[in-house]
């Protein structure tokens, strides 16, 4: 039987907020296809989360034991009677075109925006469009009845828009930092100097392999990379070509934010084989983001190591999409996969509240306690390879929707004592929040071959998530080569080292609101943990030796 009008409807009230880049086209026709993405509750969540604490702790006895994709699915697959529902659901309103995955907690699923709008009372689908990019999108929320509420955390492809690419920051930042002739930039050979790796440090394991992942119908050039590497990577072993590309790449001109994360992945973590995710979404009202997550779920066999240059402001997203979200990199945790993501380019960032009232604003999935979020730092003195300081676009701060996750408390107390007397004041952020990054690199003045042609001048934390990222990819290597587990969540084990192997950055603060109370300040780094730059940066060759160390501590893994 159809569900009945008269039954108790719950609203998903989120409203889609339409940056001023937007144009509104109008509404969609009634019988054109739309595919929807509907997240079903998940079973076992908090053990989900223990476990994850579990496997990542190097103080707990189940440290590197990780799951497999079939072990994570027996442990969330949502109830039969949640998959029953939801489908009855979907079947009584004559929605049968749909897919799942490996772990059952998505249906992705075609139907007429007729359809879709009966299915979901209140929304209105309406197409927009920025530049050459269009999607449809519901410009009101939508509500579903009570008995199917409970048994969904959202429907993805209403309402969120995709937001600028990190690098559309970062390219206006780096334009007013330009001092032709004074720097020649960073290249491979200037990070693997400043890291401390050898022509040596690169990868041999044959069961390794490394990511970036592309959203924004951002392209890498196969022919791009090849030039950068002819150019760069002359000193060390290396790839001239990714191995596997996961979706469809575009024909057109290479993206500035793809050619910058998959030269600097493949040229810190040399050798190693490299995927590229491109997910421009099969369908205009797809969420690139939600189709990667939901590919996650259903591959068994993917890379250690993903770095993503890619965020919203919290405040854009829904909590309960953020919360599943987190629940998803949860999911690749406990499988021994390391997710890093930029910090973003925008400080602390400013959310204008009216009244002359600001706050900060942080970002997601920067703000996620799940991932590790990579802050961006510059050279002190711009004409030599020397210690570093806070870049001051170099995203950082404290979620106002996740509280503090415990692997960082003792980290984030000491540094908001030590620095207590010049805090900005506390009406502008979450002191309970979870707090970010949680390390950084440079990420100020890069090289990058675009369109076969040498650009100087790219900055932005893209630039400093896939440089770690690599580095990691190489400790990945060693680790597998001795038949350890890959790293994994990394962000017990690093809090862990208290600063142990990195670089710590002292020096420096990050933007934030222009007004009379902060005067466009953020927060500013501190010796050891700070809310700028993290723990620092890698000192590549002693990270690697602790991050080794724990074998002979723990020598019976799986």
């Amino acid at each position: 039987a159809k569900y009945q009008v008269t039954q108790i409807m719950i609203s998903f009230s989120f409203f889609l907020r339409i940056p001023e880049d937007w144009k509104h086209v109008g509404r969609v026709d009634p019988t054109e296809k739309l595919e929807l993405t509907f997240a079903l509750k998940q079973q076992n969540v908090d053990l989900l989360e223990e476990t994850l604490r579990r496997v990542s702790d190097p103080d707990s006895a189940q440290y590197g034991k990780q799951l497999t994709l079939e072990e994570v699915s027996s442990l969330v697959r949502p109830s039969e009677l949640t998959q029953k529902v939801v489908r009855c659901w979907l079947q009584s309103h004559g929605i049968t075109d749909c897919l799942t995955v490996h772990t059952r907690d998505f249906l992705q699923c075609t139907m007429t925006a007729e359809v879709a709008e009966t299915l979901l009372p209140g929304s209105k689908f309406q197409r927009y469009t920025r530049d050459s990019q269009s999607v449809v999108r519901s410009s009101a929320p939508y509500s579903v009845h009570d008995d199917v509420h409970q048994h969904l955390d959202f429907v993805g492809g209403l309402h969120r828009l995709p937001p600028k690419g990190q690098q559309e920051l970062s390219k206006a930042s780096s334009n007013r930092r330009q001092k032709p002739g004074v720097h020649l930039g960073v290249t491979p050979a200037i990070l693997r100097a400043r890291y401390n790796l050898s022509t040596t440090d690169v990868g041999t394991a044959q069961n390794n392999s490394q990511a970036v992942a592309q959203f924004l119908e951002q392209y890498y050039s196969p022919a791009d990379l090849a030039e950068f590497m002819s150019m760069f990577g002359r000193s060390f072993q290396h790839h001239s070509q990714v191995d596997r590309v996961v979706g469809t790449q575009g024909t057109g001109k290479a993206g500035m934010e793809a050619s910058l994360d998959v030269e600097y992945i493949m040229s810190t973590g040399a050798n190693i084989s490299t995927w590229v995710f491109t997910n421009p979404g099969r369908h205009e009202s797809q969420e690139p983001f939600l189709q990667w997550m939901v590919l996650l779920s259903n591959m068994s066999d993917l890379p250690w190591v993903h770095t993503i240059s890619y965020g919203d402001d919290e405040d854009s997203l829904s909590t309960a999409y953020m919360m599943r979200i987190n629940t998803e990199f949860m999911k690749a945790g406990v499988r021994g996969i390391s997710l890093l993501f930029a910090s973003g380019d925008s400080g602390a960032g400013c959310k204008h509240l009216g009244k002359g009232q600001n706050s900060f604003r942080p970002s997601f999935p920067a703000s996620s306690p799940f991932v590790t979020t990579v802050g961006g730092t510059s050279f002190k003195n711009p004409y030599k390879v020397t210690y570093e300081v806070t870049d001051y676009i170099s995203g950082g701060g404290f979620s106002n929707v996740f509280k503090m996750p415990d692997y960082q408390t003792s980290a984030v107390d000491a540094y908001l004592k030590t620095v207590a007397a010049t805090l900005p004041p506390q009406s502008y952020y979450n002191t309970s929040g979870r707090a970010y990054p949680d390390m950084a690199a440079l990420s100020d003045n890069y090289w990058v071959v675009i369109n076969r042609v040498p650009v100087p001048w790219v900055s932005g934390t893209s630039a400093s998530t896939p440089v770690v990222g690599g580095m990691l990819s190489l400790i990945n290597d060693q680790r597998l080569l001795k038949g350890l587990p890959a790293l994994g969540f990394l962000n017990p084990r690093l809090y862990k080292l208290k600063g142990q192997a990195l670089f710590d950055v002292t020096e420096g603060c990050h933007l934030s609101c222009l007004d009379e109370k902060v005067q466009g300040k953020g927060f500013c780094a501190a010796p050891s943990w700070d809310p700028v730059t993290g723990w620092g940066t890698p000192n590549y060759p002693e990270l690697l030796a602790t991050l080794l160390l724990i074998v002979q501590d723990y020598p019976d893994f799986r």
